[in-house]
């Protein structure tokens, strides 16, 4: 593709992103005089504490493009993510521009535990903005690609019932049915065998040439290997390397055994 035909999909603008922990408080500290005081002095409460997670995050996503996110434990890898879903707020001056609406694939993704796989199934589609007849075209299929019912019919038992193996992998499944502008994938590639691991990184690069951008957290470096020709490394929240895989896991192998 030549680089006038580049069409950008996402675009993080000096990215700064903070989110608030809230601990324990002193006695008294959470009565609603003292929140009140707080509300009319503008006075901070002692017990929340600013975590800055991404720090000044600039780079530019291209249609096409299947991009990696490496970093060690805490560096702002999924934090970034969600920001780019636009599930948290950008602050301190920058921005993330995203083409269409950017879909968050995780590990911890809300399925109804209560209801049958088949019922989850449906309704995440319709979620996603499928009509009712897509739905029931592709429902088979979705199940079959998940591989829930390779060891008995678990599709119709409630998800309640699963490991967190196979809710993972019709996580997975359900938002990979589905084209996506930009497919944001936390982790889900690490869940499943290696039949399953194989299946999913297919799946991501059929969704490449459906014209799309997939953005992959994964502490396995052959899953990012397998899938992304491009990553970034992520350290303490601000990007320490950005360019091809295979140049980026160099340096960051090295960062790591030093």
């Amino acid at each position: 593709m030549a680089e006038t035909e580049r069409q950008p999909t996402v675009i993080a603008d000096n990215a700064h992103i903070v989110y608030r922990v809230y601990g324990s408080v002193a006695p008294g500290a959470n009565t609603p005089l003292a929140s009140f005081k707080r509300i009319i002095t503008g006075k901070k409460s002692a017990a929340v504490r600013e975590v800055h997670a991404v720090k000044g995050v600039s780079f530019v996503a291209y249609k096409g493009e299947a991009i990696g996110l490496i970093g060690t434990n805490g560096s702002g890898k999924s934090t970034l993510l969600r920001a780019i879903a636009g599930l948290l707020p950008v602050e301190r001056g920058g921005g993330i521009y995203a083409a269409g609406q950017p879909s968050l694939l995780g590990v911890n993704a809300a399925l109804m535990n209560d209801l049958s796989g088949e019922r989850n199934v449906e309704l995440g589609c319709l979620a996603m903005g499928m009509s009712p007849a897509e739905v029931k075209a592709q429902a088979a299929g979705i199940i079959e690609f998940s591989g829930i019912n390779d060891r008995g019919d678990f599709s119709s038992l409630p998800m309640k019932t699963y490991s967190s193996g196979m809710a993972a992998r019709l996580r997975f499944s359900i938002a990979a049915a589905k084209k996506h502008d930009v497919l944001l994938i936390d982790e889900a590639l690490a869940t499943g065998d290696a039949k399953f691991r194989k299946r999913s990184e297919q799946r991501v690069r059929d969704l490449r040439k459906e014209a799309g951008t997939v953005f992959l957290v994964s502490h396995s470096e052959q899953s990012i290997r397998d899938t992304c020709e491009r990553c970034i490394w992520l350290e303490s929240g601000t990007i320490r390397a950005d360019g091809p895989t295979d140049d980026v896991l160099k340096e960051y192998e090295s960062y790591v055994n030093k």
